[in-house]
């Protein structure tokens, strides 16, 4: 029977994979055409001289001659709230694992005309030195890491107006990897 339930599980993950990879959009592009139009949709193919858009508009296909078009701005989803939950959880365990490994902070003694009294006024424990740390160090962790999703999730603007046909052609390719379809000619 466990061996009926593992090959069960085995053929899931296989369909499972096969339908994430069925699924694949292209990026999301905006096109500024040089007579000022501007297309946005999602990038199907790249031909050699065009590239074909699924408009988000009209949801219907529209090919873009490449000697029509400005610029591309190729739109990314902003990062930065995954980063900034990973660098908060991140910070904070590595705060709390430092306060804990300072330790208590020894007591100090207080001499004067009487006799020695031990006291602990704003010295920390172990626990609350975690707890501060695990805090300051979240709050710094979260927001490094917002900024740095945010920075990696910015909009890729690029150029195609007076680009020689070497270049224009590169940029194809690099379009091309970021294509519902990739290998289409």
């Amino acid at each position: 029977m466990k061996k009926y339930i593992v090959l069960f599980l085995v053929l899931s993950s296989f369909a499972l994979l096969e339908n994430l990879y069925a699924n694949k959009k292209g990026a999301e592009l905006i096109i500024q055409k040089i007579v000022g139009q501007q297309v946005q949709g999602e990038l199907i193919t790249v031909k050699n001289n065009s590239l074909l858009l699924l408009d988000s508009e009209s949801g219907t296909d529209v090919s873009v001659d490449i000697r029509e078009i400005k610029l591309i701005e190729i739109v990314k989803k902003s990062k930065g709230l995954a980063w900034g939950s990973i660098g908060l959880v991140s910070g904070a365990v590595i705060g709390a694992l430092i306060g804990y490994f300072e330790g208590d902070d020894p007591p100090f003694m207080v001499t004067g005309f009487g006799p020695t009294i031990m006291g602990r006024p704003f010295l920390f424990t172990d626990d609350e030195k975690a707890l501060n740390y695990g805090i300051g160090c979240g709050i710094v962790g979260g927001a490094l890491g917002g900024i740095g999703g945010a920075i990696t999730g910015a909009d890729k603007i690029i150029q195609i107006e007076r680009k020689s046909d070497t270049e224009i052609k590169e940029i194809l390719q690099e379009l091309r990897k970021k294509a519902r379809v990739r290998n289409f000619q």
